[in-house]
Parts: C-alpha cells; structure tokens; sequence
C-alpha cells in the first residue's frame, strides 16, 4: 500500500509544474533566517524531475538565498484543498551553478516574466513609491535552487479514517512507515 501512496505523490508533484492551475504550483519554502528563526515565503514550483527533486527560481540577492547559504536544510508545504491532501518535504537545498543550466532555464521564462530577476535594487529594499521600480537593461539576477529531499511525509484527510505516511530515502530508495494521523 505505501508504494500505491508514493506513486500518487509523485504524480502530484510532476502535476504541480507540468499541470496548469495544478495547486502544487505555489509551495511554502522555509528556512532558517538570522538568529536561528524560522522564515517561510511561497514559491513557485517550477520542475519535479523522476528522483522526485524540486527546483524554484529566485533572485540571487533575496534573502532566502543567504538563508540556503548559511543551512541547506529546507522545507516544503504543499497543500490541495479539493483532495485534502498535504505533502511535506524536508531536504537539502542546492543552488544551481552551472551556467548551461541556468542559460537553458532563463532561455525558457517568457520575456514579460524575466524583468522579475532584472529589479536594480534587491528584494526586499525600501521604495517610495511601487511604481518607481527601476530595471536593468542588460543582465539578471536569475537563480535556480533544487531541493534534494530526504524525508517526504503524506498526509490525507478522509473519512473514515485519515492517512498518514512518512517515507525517508534509504540508499536511494524510498521507505514508508504509516503514522497516527
């Protein structure tokens, strides 16, 4: 039965980036910020690839960025309201460096979509005013981070009874152990 449970929870999250309007899309990314406190914001989940790893894209100057640096331990929240369905992640976040990588994925993004990664000031900075946004007109901040889980917990709401499963990667093998709900 864990098995049938892990192959739903992959096809949610290859669902999230590959189906439109799918609510795994946008997930809640936390890490740990200055003074050991916890930080969370959402993301924008843009690929599930067979090892079920995850990767956003960001600013390179946002803070989450120093988060990662400073601790690679991450997590994830996904959450789908029709099926009362909640996945959380645990893993080690990387930044992606290789530069055809990151070419190919920039190359992907819609031209209405860059000036995201393109803003003069960092995220975060203080403005005056929202419309008084400056942008480059050469160059990005453009960044990819993929999320290596080791712990993936699944937790369905349903009558009559709830169903929880924590699965940990083992030798490159995922291993499930229900839990009380």
């Amino acid at each position: 039965m864990e098995k049938q449970i892990f192959e739903k929870l992959r096809r949610e999250l290859i669902n999230g980036h590959s189906k439109k309007g799918h609510p795994f899309r946008y997930f809640t990314l936390a890490t740990i910020g200055k003074n050991n406190s916890p930080q969370q914001r959402t993301v924008v989940l843009r690929k599930t690839d067979s090892k079920l790893e995850l990767l956003f894209y960001t600013d390179k100057r946002s803070s989450k960025i120093q988060h990662i640096l400073d601790n690679k331990n991450v997590s994830g929240l996904f959450y789908h309201p029709k099926k009362l369905l909640q996945v959380k992640i645990e893993g080690i976040a990387e930044i992606v460096d290789d530069t055809k990588t990151l070419a190919s994925l920039w190359s992907g993004i819609p031209i209405k979509s860059r000036k995201d990664y393109t803003t003069t000031k960092a995220p975060s900075s203080l403005i005056s005013n929202p419309d008084e946004v400056d942008y480059l007109s050469e160059g990005n901040h453009f960044c990819v981070v993929r999320i290596i889980p080791n712990k993936i917990e699944y937790l369905r709401l349903k009558r009559p009874n709830h169903l929880r499963v924590l699965f940990k990667k083992e030798d490159e093998e995922w291993k499930g152990d229900f839990l009380v709900p």
